[in-house]
């Protein structure tokens, strides 16, 4: 047979009975190539993630002014997010639509239908796969961090860990001789002072009083540099924490541009994955 009927044209020579008794048994999700599509989606993913986050290393350096400046590899970095979700969602996609089975008595529209809604499942399995494994990895790092603070419990180093401790030390530098020695326990209340005035809009003046007094015990200055020292370090570590705020936000929005972009390149990719399926001819 030298020519293929198109599903098209075998719904124009056939009656709608028939094509309807056979409809009915087919499904429009071929799950084998949706699945295997998304694994090697994910795989890929993790692999150019791999070699970006090789790359930024090794072009970033820890000392100023060497090595290429940290907003150019940040900038870099967000392209090279957006690229392989692309990459890999694209490449997903188009497997999942050249590897599914050929669905016979069915209407062109509705092939590229379900070509695209393969492609998506493909993406949205294979973002399940990337984030469970990345998730993964996360909570392991994360109970290595648990297990270092339970042991320096004692020493204050768990309190350390905290970006809001660098603040913490600002309150009780002092030029004083023996001032390095505080008193631990007094370190350890302004501490948990610092943090709770950071969860609310504005510190209550019982504990501003408070903490301004035990400055000035510990660090031997006079009460009014003590309350200035307190509301500028207060602003500083708002500051920051506002700083970070945004910039997390800013990077979701990035996520999320890479994320609906992975999306349409995986939908697209099936449909011509799934166009290049139905052109093969029998031998």
């Amino acid at each position: 047979m030298d020519s293929v009927l198109t599903s098209a044209e075998y719904m124009d020579s056939h009656p709608p009975q028939a094509s309807g008794r056979i409809e009915a048994h087919a499904s429009g999700v071929s799950w084998g190539a949706v699945i295997g599509g998304a694994f090697v989606a994910a795989a890929f993913y993790l692999i150019l993630l791999a070699l970006g986050a090789g790359l930024g290393l090794s072009v970033l350096s820890p000392w100023s002014n060497v090595g290429v400046p940290a907003s150019a590899v940040g900038m870099a970095a967000i392209i090279w997010l957006i690229l392989i979700e692309m990459i890999a969602s694209a490449l997903g996609g188009y497997l999942t639509g050249r590897l599914r089975t050929k669905w016979a008595l069915v209407h062109t529209d509705e092939v590229y239908f379900r070509d695209t809604a393969n492609g998506f499942l493909a993406w949205a399995v294979a973002l399940v796969i990337s984030v469970s494994l990345l998730a993964s990895a996360g909570a392991s790092m994360v109970g290595k961090s648990a297990e270092l603070r339970s042991q320096a419990s004692n020493n204050l180093a768990a309190s350390s860990l905290d970006p809001n401790a660098y603040f913490v030390d600002t309150l009780f530098r002092s030029d004083r001789a023996g001032s390095v020695n505080n008193d631990a326990a007094a370190r350890a209340e302004a501490f948990r002072i610092f943090t709770h005035a950071l969860l609310q809009d504005q510190i209550p003046a019982s504990d501003q009083g408070y903490l301004v007094r035990m400055v000035a015990a510990q660090t031997g200055v006079s009460r009014s540099e003590a309350e200035q020292r307190v509301s500028a370090v207060i602003a500083d570590a708002r500051q920051a924490e506002d700083t970070a705020r945004r910039v997390t936000a800013r990077l979701l929005l990035w996520f999320f541009l890479a994320l609906l972009m992975g999306a349409f390149s995986a939908s697209y990719a099936a449909t011509i994955g799934g166009r290049q399926r139905d052109h093969v001819k029998s031998v």
